[in-house]
């Protein structure tokens, strides 16, 4: 038996569980009406109805997909931990050991440490996505208010004037039908009716009946809704965390290389100085004098630069903690080093990808949202039928409201079924089918770009350390050239281009180790951030009290209810019976409410 072939039995096997269900429905309506004809008590009516509406919900279940995941980290080959033929291992290896959702610790740096935990509290995005969360749930809590009944109570009070036409008429008819009546409608002159004064009060009531699944429906993808909201703001988290990160780094680089530039003008002044002083004596010419003098000038005037480019990654920082510009600056301005890369990365294991990235789990949750809104949408071509009651009391005179025989009351279903809408619900159900088709399909490609920003963050940090290991070869060979030339010079061996030259490989030879330094720093928090971040056990996220206005927003994680399985089956009235299987989408089936 193929797949379709099983899927199709599976869906008859649920759609006649549900027309059994129906059927049972109506046999305990009859026998409840049978019994309160006989005054017998409606708790078994009751009891017996709240266990037929635990029965079958149309429309596809959501079953969590199972995601493509590789056997390790870098592919067939592990080209990620592999040294090739001549080369030395990378300083920093990878490993499978189980990682530190406090990943910013593994540098060793209490200012950067200070700054992701205060990202969490006080970056206004966080807080905003704190307050959408709340939405979420008050969101979710409406759409649950749909599962029990409504009660309201009423009063009104009315004077009211009945027609004297129609009471005229109404005594006519009687005396027509009885001649023995006759002479008991007054004359039209003397016909009155009196004023009536009509006082009500009354508690009313009303339930839907969840025969299909609709209200169960809707509340499931409200719920997974709420799942998407919470997954998006640890996604943004994440996010924030990283870029504090990275921005970090670049300011420690910002900072080396303006520490750089202001060595290489002391070489500078001190080269200048001694042209100065080999021209007075004759050994040199003017030219020499004022090549070193414009080689000064052209370092000194990098420095601007680098202070403007590290005032705006102050500010750039700033504005991540909430803060205004340059708030930070008596903190960040004091010289440090660019964050060293620990010789080990525990990165964990591919199965655990799916858990931590907040991207997947969102998509997944989007996925079973659209799965549950094609359930409400099979669900809305079937009979609504819904209890109806209410209690009170009715009289024409006030004081008599508090009297037992002045009381009121009503009580019966009522049955909605949509005959003709024009095509409405059956777009609406084609309109939710390809919701959740995109829906399969963006998770599918969720998934699918995490592996690749994985295996992309991988191939970066290893290959940047070997960039950087060559760089630091090239510094050291480029720093001998100048002391080699600069003696050389000394001694009138060689002219003083020879020295301009190597102090201007130096420069850029360590402007480029220093980029590459700051980039393995970076290129790790990229990859922590590929593989999913902080993994949000360790910082619970923010969540706004009502009405809250202070800065911080109170701790509270949100649990998402869990929903309840329901089942899959036909519609009548030639609606479409099922939902076509899809890549990563869950097929029909029928679980026990």
């Amino acid at each position: 038996m193929d797949l379709t072939e099983l899927i199709g039995q599976s869906k008859m096997i649920s759609r006649n569980r549900c027309v059994r269900t129906g059927l049972s429905y109506w046999r305990h309506v009859k026998q409840g009406a049978a019994l309160v004809v006989r005054g017998f008590s409606w708790r078994t009516a009751v009891v017996g109805l709240s266990v037929v509406t635990a029965g079958c919900a149309v429309g596809p279940n959501f079953h969590k997909p199972t995601p493509w995941t590789p056997k390790k980290y870098g592919g067939p080959t592990n080209m990620h931990t592999e040294t090739k033929a001549g080369e030395k291992p990378v300083a920093s290896q990878v490993t499978s050991d189980m990682p530190d959702p406090a990943w910013w610790d593994c540098f060793h740096d209490p200012i950067l440490s200070d700054l992701e935990r205060r990202v969490a509290t006080d970056n206004l995005d966080v807080r905003r996505f704190a307050y959408r969360m709340a939405e979420s749930r008050a969101e979710l809590r409406i759409a649950g208010a749909e599962r029990f009944p409504a009660m309201s109570a009423s009063g009104s009070y009315a004077r009211q004037q009945y027609s004297t036409k129609m009471l005229q008429r109404i005594v006519t008819d009687i005396e027509q039908e009885h001649p023995e009546l006759q002479g008991l409608a007054p004359s039209p002159g003397q016909a009155k009716i009196p004023l009536f004064n009509q006082w009500r009060d009354s508690i009313d009531a009303t339930w839907e009946v969840d025969l299909w699944g609709r209200v169960r429906r809707q509340y499931e993808a409200a719920a997974a809704s709420a799942q998407v909201t919470q997954e998006a703001r640890r996604g943004m988290l994440i996010s924030r965390q990283a870029e504090v990160a990275r921005d970090y780094m670049d300011l420690r680089a910002t900072q080396e290389q303006l520490r750089i530039v202001m060595e290489n003008r002391d070489v500078a002044q001190r080269m200048l100085d001694l042209n100065q002083q080999r021209y007075a004596h004759g050994m040199s010419s003017d030219l020499n004098v004022e090549r070193a003098r414009a080689q000064l000038e052209a370092t000194v005037a990098r420095m601007p630069q680098l202070e403007q480019q590290l005032a705006s990654q102050v500010n750039a920082l700033s504005m991540l903690m909430g803060e205004p510009p340059r708030a930070l600056s008596d903190r960040l301005l004091v010289a440090s080093a660019i964050p060293p890369v620990p010789p080990a990365v525990p990165i964990g294991v591919p199965s655990e990808l799916a858990r931590r990235r907040p991207d997947i789990r969102r998509a997944e949750a989007n996925l079973h949202a659209a799965t549950a809104q094609v359930g409400e949408a099979v669900a809305e071509f079937y009979p609504r039928v819904t209890i109806n009651a209410g209690f009170g009391f009715e009289s024409l005179s006030f004081r008599d409201m508090g009297f037992w025989n002045a009381k009121a009351w009503n009580v019966g279903p009522s049955i909605t079924l949509p005959l003709f809408q024009g095509g409405r619900l059956r777009g609406q159900l084609e309109l939710r089918k390809s919701e959740q088709k995109e829906a399969a399909l963006a998770y599918q490609q969720t998934v699918l770009q995490a592996w690749h920003d994985v295996d992309n963050a991988l191939t970066a940090y290893t290959d940047e350390q070997r960039h950087h290991d060559f760089l630091a070869a090239q510094v050291e060979a480029t720093r001998a050239s100048l002391r080699l030339a600069q003696d050389q010079y000394a001694q009138g061996l060689v002219t003083y281009l020879s020295v301009l030259d190597a102090q201007r490989q130096l420069l850029s030879s360590q402007s480029e180790l220093t980029t590459s330094t700051a980039a393995i720093s970076a290129n790790l928090v990229r990859l922590y951030n590929a593989l999913g971040g902080g993994w949000e056990t360790t910082y619970p996220l923010p969540t706004p009290k009502h009405g809250a206005t202070t800065k911080n927003p109170v701790t509270n994680p949100v649990t998402t209810p869990a929903t309840t399985p329901v089942a899959a089956s036909s519609t009548p009235g030639g609606a479409p019976t099922s939902t076509p299987p899809i890549p990563g989408a869950p097929t029909s089936g029928r679980t026990p409410a």
